[in-house]
């Protein structure tokens, strides 16, 4: 605070109770016409939808103090046989390409605003869940593209594999140590591999990331969305290509493959090797058209 309002018998009171005048909402009370007070609307609603107690209760780490802090004095005040929240957590600001997010920069989105530009779900997911809750996210197109990527080749890997019935202790430590979900991805990464698809499958679950089987955009061969350009792209008449390229490099048949990689590029894509197989980038330049050429 820059400094405390001279009607406080202490720096530490709060109100409770706000009065209103003619030109603000309000209600008639024992103390006079007025609206409840910022800290006590979210004591009022945890305790009429979640109770006394609950388990765990997030916000912003810029609302620990003062917010959070009253909160507790005045739910654990009104209910002193309860125990409130067990567990806080709370969670660093959003960024924008390394620049704190606000709409006096213009830089203000809501995930409402990026599913209509076509960005799917599990892209976004991905690169919040990328970052531990308490360091700051940072939302950038090259994250986005890197998501997107990561999420084709590992659909690629786990469409119609069965997953574990049982789910193993090392698939679930990192999120049971404080919900580190980077170390989960990294560890997701490690799995990345046809031998342990299932695992993986398993472990993209519980972070919310939906099947392969259930993941339209993949399921359709297309893309849906870039964050450097292309949109919409379907990728099934490239596959029979990057079978037969896979299939060169495999065989150890390099200078075909090159000769086919290179043929490749030329209809304005971008073509490397990765262990979840051909990792393919669409250039704003690429047409389909050029395919039937290569046939």
């Amino acid at each position: 605070r820059v400094e405390v309002a001279p009607f406080k018998e202490d720096p530490m009171d709060f109100v409770l109770w706000k009065p209103s005048d003619a030109d603000l909402p309000g209600w008639d009370s024992p103390w006079g016409k007025g609206r409840p007070g910022w800290h006590i609307e979210c004591s009022a609603m945890s305790y009429e939808l979640l109770g006394g107690s609950f388990d765990i209760h997030g916000g912003g780490l810029d609302l620990q103090f003062p917010h959070h802090e009253n909160e507790i004095a005045q739910s654990a005040c009104a209910h002193p046989q309860d125990s409130f929240a067990k567990v806080w957590m709370h969670n660093e600001m959003l960024q924008v390409e390394g620049r704190k997010m606000s709409k006096s920069l213009g830089n203000f989105f809501t995930v409402r605003d990026l599913l209509e530009q076509g960005v799917p779900g599990e892209v976004i997911r991905m690169v919040f869940l990328g970052t531990h809750y308490r360091k700051p996210m940072d939302w950038t197109a090259e994250k986005a593209d890197q998501a997107l990527g990561t999420l084709r080749g590992w659909y690629r890997l786990t469409d119609g594999i069965n997953k574990p019935e049982i789910t193993p202790d090392y698939l679930t430590a990192f999120l049971r140590d404080d919900l580190n979900t980077a170390g989960h991805i990294s560890l997701l990464h490690q799995l990345a591999h046809p031998e342990s698809a299932g695992e993986l499958k398993l472990g993209m679950e519980l972070l919310g990331l939906p099947p392969a089987e259930a993941v339209d955009w993949f399921r359709g061969g297309s893309f849906g969305w870039s964050a450097s350009g292309s949109v919409g792209i379907d990728d099934r008449p490239l596959q029979p290509f990057l079978t037969r390229w896979q299939k060169l490099r495999n065989e150890k048949k390099y200078a075909e493959a090159d000769a086919l990689k290179t043929a490749l590029e030329a209809t304005g894509l971008k073509l490397q090797a990765s262990a979840l197989g051909p990792d393919v980038k669409f250039l704003p330049s690429f047409d389909l058209s050029k395919l039937d050429k290569l046939k």
